[in-house]
């Protein structure tokens, strides 16, 4: 297994038993990132930690917050999918890069762990 899907599956089993997602963000709110592909992604990890070494990559006063998984679920992900962004998972390594998967996929894989 990659390293990108070794860190979604730890990203899923994670939230999972904690029922908590991590993002990083401003006072304008979370940073999305344009991928390869031309989608735009938006970071969500599965651990404090995790996100706490994101917002040092990328500076600009980010702060960490965390969010129940039923919020983000039952909001974040919807909006998401209508404002046309992917949900990046668990992104890491110097550059922070990682797996994106539509909100749909995630709500799949979060269900095949329920």
């Amino acid at each position: 297994m990659s390293q990108s899907g070794s860190q979604a599956a730890a990203f899923f089993r994670d939230v999972r038993h904690s029922r908590v997602v991590w993002l990083v963000r401003d006072d304008d709110g979370s940073p999305t990132h344009l991928s390869g592909d031309g989608m735009r992604s938006l970071p969500f990890w599965s651990r404090s930690a995790r996100a706490q070494r994101a917002a040092k990559i990328w500076g600009h006063e980010l702060r960490v917050e965390s969010m129940p998984l039923d919020t983000w679920r039952e909001r974040v992900l919807p909006d998401a999918a209508r404002d046309g962004l992917v949900i990046g998972i668990n992104w890491s390594g110097p550059r922070l890069v990682g797996w994106s998967f539509t909100s749909v996929e995630v709500l799949n894989r979060l269900a095949a762990t329920d």
